[in-house]
């Protein structure tokens, strides 16, 4: 094979063939009488260890270090890994594609495709002019989007919660500590009440190790004022301790 040919073959550009020829992650090939490179079986396949290294994240320098982990290792062994990998690949693909067929099968909305769970526990939610409300709903929308939500097991679970017209005057107590600070005395009785509110159907299916104020968590926290966000770091601490005593 030519360079053209392997790159074709594998997926990449010559010129990537040739820098990493030039950075010495690629041996170069044997030359034919003619002065062009004459690619094997095995550079295809060492190059097309480094593209799916590189493609799941790895540097360059790390790639080097797999690549010298691999050097000995049976050709049979090598492909092997490879066809898992694409196998791997092939499931992610067809997850994605499940995922979206959902998200094209639920209702669009001004916030962009929302999974069939979020669309459905959203559409029951009685309106309301409250920003905390709105805020719950862009951080739900949020993590939706971001493949980090709770999952259509805790959005069935909140639909009874969100379609409870009692909710809205918890919104607007929340609302009213839009100006307060973290010492104002209305904070820990509305935790209190609001941490109440939430059904243990919901907390079943909480995924293991939430709620908790790290990470996303901490980010969504940073998004209230003081005294709104004193409320809710206390709920979230409620609630875990309730997870951990479910668990315990």
């Amino acid at each position: 094979m030519r360079i053209g040919e392997i790159a074709a073959l594998v997926g990449v550009t010559s010129r990537a063939v040739r820098h990493y020829h030039h950075i010495g992650l690629l041996p170069e090939p044997a030359r034919r009488a003619n002065g062009y490179r004459a690619y094997t079986v095995r550079d295809a396949v060492l190059l097309a260890r480094i593209r799916r290294l590189t493609e799941i994240g790895l540097s360059l320098d790390e790639v080097r270090d797999v690549l010298a982990d691999d050097a000995g290792r049976e050709l049979v062994e090598v492909l092997g890994e490879l066809d898992a990998d694409l196998a791997r690949q092939e499931r992610e693909i067809r997850e994605r594609r499940r995922v979206l067929a959902a998200l094209l099968e639920a209702p669009l909305t001004s916030e962009g495709p929302l999974s069939p769970g979020l669309a459905a526990l959203l559409e029951g939610a009685p309106a309301t002019g409250s920003p905390a409300a709105a805020k719950d709903r862009e951080h739900l929308v949020l993590l939706d989007a971001a493949g980090g939500g709770a999952g259509a097991e805790v959005y069935a679970a909140l639909r009874p919660l969100a379609e409870d017209p009692g909710v809205l005057e918890l919104y607007g107590r929340l609302d009213e500590l839009a100006g307060a600070g973290a010492d104002d005395p209305r904070i820990a009785p509305l935790a209190a009440d609001l941490a109440a509110a939430v059904p243990d159907d919901v907390l079943a299916v909480i995924p293991q190790g939430e709620p908790a104020a790290t990470g996303v968590g901490r980010a969504l926290l940073d998004d209230y004022p003081p005294a709104q966000r004193e409320v809710v770091r206390r709920v979230m601490e409620t609630l875990a301790e309730r997870v951990k005593g479910r668990t315990s």
